[in-house]
């Protein structure tokens, strides 16, 4: 499985699969510790027992329906400041792949879930590894819900939920992981202003006024951008006001 054709320079050029492990993140790690992490390889699964996503909380997936894997980048271009510049890389190589397939109504919400309306069909997790002032390395979890139609939560989707077809995910992956890399491309050459402008314009509720929580309560604001930090820019009660990942969650 996942012998493809790759249409990139060294994204996917290696792959490793595994029908099922704990966390692609986990195994991308050993990769490195062992001195095999080369750029560009791929961890991919059919099954993770214990995949992880943002806030610490758990990506569930039924196997083999949908992407689970993990790729090693080696962004030592990047100062540990710039650390969100590669999310945005990253959320935008996804967007690409997808908005073809599903539309206008797909978006980023900040800071790298992938939701199309108000139903979250992916997201990602990168985990950074600092050495002398730059990222020495960094391993991008990416779970991305392909063939799935049954799900927990009634906030998850799919693409054929989406679009009532069945896809071969062998058949996807060449796709995404060429907008994957060219987005990661355009990072490494500097289109910081690019990489951002595009990301804003596709932000979830960007500029729109709605509900959301800080400390269990409710507060109205407009999302009105990000900092060089990450930090989502809101304007509340006529006030600019920057929160942080962990900080506030969106009301539905």
């Amino acid at each position: 499985m996942y012998k493809i054709k790759s249409k990139t320079l060294f994204v996917g050029k290696k792959i490793v699969y595994l029908p099922t492990c704990q966390s692609t993140n986990d195994e991308a790690a050993d990769l490195l510790r062992q001195g095999a992490g080369i750029e560009g390889t791929v961890v991919i699964t059919d099954y993770q027992t214990a995949g992880r996503g943002q806030r610490g909380n758990q990506w569930l997936t039924q196997a083999g329906e949908n992407f689970t894997f993990s790729l090693i980048l080696r962004p030592t271009f990047l100062s540990p400041a710039e650390q969100f510049r590669l999310n945005i890389a990253i959320s935008l190589g996804i967007y690409d792949f997808l908005e073809p397939l599903v539309g206008e109504s797909l978006k980023i919400k900040w800071p790298n879930d992938i939701y199309v309306g108000n139903q979250k069909l992916g997201g990602v997790l990168i985990e950074n590894s600092l050495q002398s002032g730059r990222i020495e390395s960094a391993i991008v979890g990416i779970g991305l819900n392909i063939n799935q139609i049954l799900f927990e939560s009634e906030r998850a989707t799919s693409l054929r939920v989406l679009t009532s077809k069945e896809y071969s995910l062998a058949g996807l992956l060449p796709d995404l992981l060429s907008c994957l890399e060219k987005n990661y491309l355009l990072l490494r050459n500097k289109h910081f202003d690019t990489l951002k402008t595009r990301y804003l314009q596709g932000l979830f509720r960007y500029q729109e006024l709605h509900l959301f929580q800080r400390d269990e309560k409710l507060f109205a604001g407009m999302i009105m951008g990000i900092n060089e930090m990450g930090q989502l820019a809101m304007q509340v009660e006529n006030k600019l006001v920057y929160f942080d990942l962990k900080e506030i969650s969106y009301v539905f």
